[in-house]
């Protein structure tokens, strides 16, 4: 179901209209959401252990933003590989009951680290805990965090919207250099490996926030790279938490906010090794003083009104494996391979078959009509932002990926024809099917269009 706020004043040419769309209030909100205790980490299949220690604390973060009409959004960052559509969905019903915040009005977007806790969710893990293979008690100890995280999350956005206070809403850019496409062509097919030829997107959004006597209060900034510099057990946001840390202590009392862009097939460079650690800070640094640096020119003002929608395009898989082809894979020495296998079989067993479409979420919000936030779910490869800024021209488009939903890999038409990890080979490690059929770019694509096209005309009513 298609779902649209679209606002109480644009129509109006009025002076008090034209002052309402101007009038902003923002508020903001921090909490602390690293384990206690030692836990099983997300993101890297590798892993043989629960972590040990921590670099600096991960960090959910909220910012509520309210237009002169009164529509309000709240966007939610968190320092973790992702979360579930079924957290979502909790947080969304919670904070609507709650707070009346109506589904399209939340945004919850991942920073993707590599370096945070395992998330225990029984339908849509990424690397969730059946794929571990953690003992009983590892897993109860998941279960016992996400829930805690949950309320942490419920609370942290009424406390932000308590906070709401005149601001002044602008947007900048820059640029930084650290992400390299990461799919390279071998004998053996694509390969995860620098690609310095390959496409990217440096392009660094910002949006700030200010009270009226201008002090800086936020700053919401993007990028598009995998927070994969680090892959060792110590709890850490990588370089986006390095970065978030870096802005805060030049501007003290400002809260930042990270949301990751499309790098789906964009990793740090350099990265691993001895020196893993200083390039994940120089790396940090690099972002932070991007948006520094977009920080210094006089930013685009923002009005409002806010328009807001959510929807789900249904992607659809490719032709599922027959029962005999799971039945030989479970046999695989690969463990990952024979747990995929596995799921799958009882899927097919308990339902008949095999699901073959996924809803997949797309949001859009209009900052009337000085910048678009697109904001995809899962971790989708860079030739959708390139596309969807080409194809919404006139203002800012602002791309954002890992948002509402961390399931697995989105592939454009390109990356699904070459091959490789991104295109179908993760999926062993989700209880998906696999691959996404060629039709995943033009149904995506083609969500994000007529959710802009919905609010851009019922601008106009």
């Amino acid at each position: 179901m298609l779902i649209l706020v679209t606002g109480r004043a644009f129509a109006s040419e009025s002076s008090a209209a034209a002052d309402a769309q101007r009038a902003w209030k923002a508020g903001v909100a921090c909490v602390v959401i690293t384990p206690e205790q030692p836990m099983w980490m997300a993101g890297y299949a590798a892993r043989t252990k629960p972590s040990e220690g921590k670099v600096h604390d991960l960090n959910a973060k909220a910012l509520a933003i309210e237009d002169g009409a009164g529509a309000r959004l709240v966007i939610v960052t968190v320092d973790l590989l992702g979360i579930s559509r079924a957290m979502r969905d909790a947080l969304e019903a919670e904070v609507g009951r709650r707070y009346q915040l109506p589904p399209e009005a939340l945004l919850v977007s991942a920073s993707h680290t590599h370096c945070g806790p395992a998330l225990w969710d029984p339908a849509y893990s990424v690397y969730g805990d059946t794929f571990y293979g953690p003992s009983p008690e590892q897993a109860e100890q998941s279960v016992q965090y996400t829930r805690g995280l949950q309320e942490k999350l419920v609370q942290l956005v009424g406390r932000a919207l308590e906070d709401l206070t005149v601001a002044n809403l602008s947007y900048s850019h820059a640029r930084a250099g650290f992400a390299m496409n990461r799919r390279w062509k071998m004998e053996r097919g694509y390969q995860i490996s620098p690609n310095p030829g390959g496409p990217v997107d440096h392009a660094v959004p910002v949006l700030r926030i200010d009270t009226p006597d201008g002090k800086l209060k936020a700053v919401l900034f993007g990028y598009a790279c995998h927070c994969t510099t680090l892959s060792f057990y110590e709890f850490c946001g990588d370089y986006a938490g390095f970065a978030q840390a870096y802005i805060e202590e030049l501007h003290p009392g400002t809260t930042a906010l990270f949301m990751s862009g499309c790098a789906g097939d964009q990793n740090p460079y350099p990265r691993g090794g001895p020196r893993t650690l200083d390039y994940c800070k120089e790396h940090g640094r690099a972002l932070a003083n991007a948006v520094e640096t977009a920080l210094i020119p006089r930013a685009q003002p923002v009005a409002g009104p806010l328009r807001m929608a959510l929807d789900a395009a249904v992607l659809e898989f490719a032709e599922p494996p027959a029962r005999s082809q799971l039945e030989e894979q479970a046999k695989s020495a690969n463990k990952y391979e024979r747990r995929h296998a596995e799921t799958l079989l009882a899927e097919l067993d308990r339902t008949g078959a095999i699901r073959t479409t996924y809803p997949y979420l797309v949001q859009v919000i209009e900052f009337g009509d000085d910048m678009t936030l697109v904001a995809l779910a899962g971790e989708v490869v860079v030739d959708y932002s390139l596309r969807l800024k080409s194809e919404l021209p006139g203002r800012p488009i602002w791309v954002a990926a890992c948002c509402n939903d961390v399931f697995g890999y989105i592939p454009s038409a390109r990356v699904l024809k070459e091959g490789g990890y991104e295109a179908g080979d993760m999926m062993v490690y989700t209880p998906l099917p696999g691959p996404f059929a060629p039709s995943v770019e033009t149904l995506v694509v083609g969500k994000v269009h007529e959710l802009v096209d919905k609010l851009r005309t019922a601008k106009g009513n």
